[in-house]
């Protein structure tokens, strides 16, 4: 996700709604007897950003809700079998501040602030929460929510360059245990580790572009005590696109690819489109 560090006026809200299709392999543990699995999903989002003040800083946080239907195939034991999934997802919080570069500030004074520094690095922090609210049955193995509270701690650079920007974001993702998995065993998952970085270029007003990528590492399962030897070496690129409806309403586009690294994980593509709308109180 580009552009998570950016300098906003205090004050100003955005509601999104978007729509995406993710398609992909999936390689699951031998154990599992699962062999030549594909998926495909479509989900559906709801979203909502509000920036503020906070102990003299510029703040925000943002809130999303997704619902998906997705369709699971694959030979299981030899024979063909499919699995179809739809309901709610797991809801994301998350708070960031910007700790420097990036003034709390509102109105004109906001806009002057902007003029006067077309060169400007921004540093941040955030925290992310996943909750388990998410449709989960312990019965199955392939669920939408994952039962058990996913949070992350992130830490993040932006340098602006007139219309360059350069974008980077650390994160680790720290995973509850799911005491509820399939077949009445405990899932506990090491913490896995993601870099990420992005170049913006903005062409037009409200117009911009961005080239990203990332990697992940670490994550190791453990199946009521056992190893699964299934860290993550996943990598990650991207292409987005923004562009203005008009001073409030925007569209946003994105192709997500990653490429797992390990013989069990997940291959997939991604095809995103956004609408929001904003507005100042």
């Amino acid at each position: 996700e580009p552009r998570r560090w950016s300098h906003l006026p205090n004050g100003l809200n955005v509601i999104g709604v978007g729509t995406g299709r993710t398609d992909g392999d999936i390689f699951f543990d031998p154990v599992l007897r699962i062999e030549d699995a594909t998926f495909e999903l479509y989900g559906l989002g709801a979203s909502y950003v509000r920036t503020f003040e906070w102990f003299g800083k510029s703040s925000r946080v943002d809130v999303m809700v997704p619902y998906a239907n997705g369709r699971w195939e694959g030979l299981l034991d030899g024979e063909y079998a499919s699995r179809r999934r739809n309901g709610l997802g797991d809801p994301h919080l998350r708070i960031s501040m910007n700790l420097y570069g990036a003034p709390a500030l509102s109105g004109k004074e906001y806009v002057e602030y902007r003029r006067n520094n077309p060169v400007n690095t921004t540093v941040g922090a955030a925290l992310a929460v996943t909750l388990p609210l998410g449709q989960y049955n312990r019965d199955w193995l392939i669920n939408l929510g994952a039962n058990r509270y996913v949070i992350r701690p992130q830490i993040g650079v932006l340098h602006q360059r007139h219309n360059w920007q350069f974008e980077a974001t650390g994160s680790v993702f720290l995973f509850q245990d799911n005491d509820e998995f399939l077949g009445n065993a405990v899932l506990a998952q090491d913490p896995l580790w993601f870099i990420q970085g992005h170049v913006i270029y903005g062409f037009k007003p409200g117009w911009w572009v961005s080239q990203s990528g990332g990697y992940a590492l670490g994550g190791e399962a453990h199946i009521s005590g056992v190893a699964k030897d299934n860290d993550a070496r996943s990598s990650y690129w991207a292409v987005s696109l923004g562009l203005p409806l008009s001073a409030r309403q925007s569209l946003k586009f994105a192709y997500v690819t990653s490429d797992t690294h390990i013989r069990a994980g997940v291959n997939k593509d991604v095809l995103v489109a956004a609408w929001s709308i904003n507005w100042l109180d």
